[in-house]
């Protein structure tokens, strides 16, 4: 069987007020680098980790390095675990594009499906990558437990292939930084034993120093 225990990056800017980061890098901020550190404790006081694999966005890169500190092991970039390409909305607020392109942003909100962003990716190339990504897993790994560290959109397009829903079911998974998502792959069948679990965050989240 393969463990995979997959969490997005810690707390950045950006993300409240929301703007559409996408590939812009961002740096985690002191409560994402705490985020970072508790989940890290979390994985390795639970599980016996044979791998990390992150994003290339440097924000994801650094929760993925403190959690192979952590965990004795080395973490490796895979390029399919990038964000989404908002392409022209990149780093644009929401309250901004909700009134610059009223139609498109309701669009995505509503039938996330149909959307593509203007010189960006559409939903269906992030799920086909979200399917790469447990491809080369599942191979390279097949009686291990490894980490995967992601972005909210990444992550819920991996959530929609392993609970097999529909793309529009996009927006009914919710992804916190550096929360945790526990799947069991075995030959016959996938299991998800945990979903968007925070409670290693309690104490950081009254601590944002």
């Amino acid at each position: 069987m393969t463990h995979i225990l997959l969490t997005r990056h810690g707390h950045v800017e950006g993300i409240d007020p929301p703007r559409f980061r996408g590939r812009r890098e961002i740096p985690l901020t002191p409560l994402g680098r705490n985020q970072a550190r508790a989940v890290a404790a979390r994985i390795a006081a639970e599980w016996k980790i044979a791998a990390v694999y992150t994003s290339p966005l440097h924000r994801c890169v650094d929760t993925g390095a403190a959690i192979a500190e952590h965990c004795g092991v080395r973490a490796l970039v895979l390029d399919a675990l990038a964000d989404l390409d908002y392409g022209d909305w990149e780093w644009k607020t929401y309250e901004a594009m909700g009134l610059e392109q009223p139609e498109l942003f309701s669009r995505w909100f509503a039938t996330p499906q149909l959307m593509r962003f203007p010189e960006g990716e559409s939903l269906q190339e992030l799920v086909a990558r979200a399917a790469d990504v447990l491809r080369t897993v599942l191979a390279r790994h097949e009686d291990d437990s490894v980490v995967l560290v992601g972005h909210a959109s990444i992550n819920r397009a991996i959530l929609l292939q392993v609970l097999d829903q529909p793309l529009s079911a996009y927006w009914r998974l919710q992804q916190s930084p550096c929360a945790l998502n526990e799947f069991v792959f075995s030959p016959d069948r996938v299991r998800l034993e945990r979903y968007n679990d925070t409670s290693h965050l309690d104490d950081v989240a009254s601590s944002r120093s």
